[in-house]
């Protein structure tokens, strides 16, 4: 068997891709796919690994809807790209997953400050949560010559082919409207996540049918009216709101069950509250 790559025997002629009805698409016709940072970190990572032509062609299929699927769960993201064969390729992403004890880490850190709970659930990811993060032996980005694996059952031995670059793009973009979905990597969907975080903060108690009492220490609100409008004491910081995102309004109202082209009507109407909020 010859060791010379299909494409590079004379008789190969280079052919568009299948068309794909309804195939799932990226949002982006042009320009950088990723609109956050983290989204951006991901894709650095496919960037770093110098696949040359390949990033383009990848790009080319995510915009043109030549994936038939994409499943996304714990440590892995599998997608069916179509290709010039009449069969679709299998593309697989693999990171490895946080076990018991490493979750039981993150989520504390995140339970002691409500501050990255709050901004993920606004549609946002702080800076902030890389350091900290990182300060617990833990990334939340995976390392292009480490822990992340790839594979794709088409002809081409260059790893990642276009097919696997596609699906980075379609990630990149799906964590550009919900951040919670590079934690779903790591092993924790969003549900699992914020019912640990609740419980570790306590929540499952406030949540009973029972009121809360208030701490002893806190006086009652008919003492304190005549001072409700006065300055904070000095030197005292004040509470940092979480950072909102323009479509964040996007994620508290019911998901239409319709899509378009593989994509929720949500995930379509999030360019626009982005580019709204831009022009403003």
């Amino acid at each position: 068997m010859s060791d010379r790559p299909f494409w590079a025997d004379e008789e190969y002629v280079a052919r568009k891709p299948l068309r794909v009805p309804g195939g799932i698409q990226i949002n982006s016709t042009r320009g950088a796919v990723a609109r956050t940072w983290w989204s951006a970190r991901f894709i650095a990572v496919l960037e770093e690994l110098g696949v040359g032509g390949r990033l383009t062609r990848g790009r080319s299929y995510a915009r043109s809807g030549q994936i038939v699927s994409l499943d996304v769960d714990a440590g892995s993201a599998v997608a069916l790209v179509q290709g010039t064969r009449p069969a679709p390729y299998k593309a697989r992403i693999g990171l490895r997953v946080w076990d018991k004890e490493q979750w039981g880490r993150a989520e504390q850190a995140l339970a002691d400050d409500a501050f990255y709970a709050a901004t993920l659930l606004a549609g946002g990811m702080p800076t902030e949560i890389v350091e900290m993060l990182d300060g617990l032996g833990l990334s939340l980005f995976p390392d292009a010559s480490g822990e992340l694996s790839m594979d794709c059952n088409c002809p081409d031995a260059t790893v990642p082919c276009k097919h696997l670059a596609a699906v980075f793009y379609l990630l990149a973009e799906r964590f550009d409207a919900d951040p919670f979905e590079l934690f779903a990597l790591r092993g924790r969907d969003r549900e699992t996540l914020l019912s640990n975080l609740r419980e570790r903060r306590g929540g499952v108690a406030a949540e009973s049918d029972e009121p809360a009492a208030p701490p002893a220490s806190v006086p009652p609100l008919s003492e304190v009216l005549n001072r409700f409008y006065d300055a904070a004491p000095s030197g005292a910081t004040p509470p940092r709101p979480p950072v909102t995102s323009p479509d964040a309004v996007l994620d508290q109202v019911p998901e239409i069950p319709a899509r378009v082209r593989g994509s929720t009507v949500t995930d379509l109407l999030r360019p626009a509250y982005r580019q709204l909020a831009a022009d403003e």
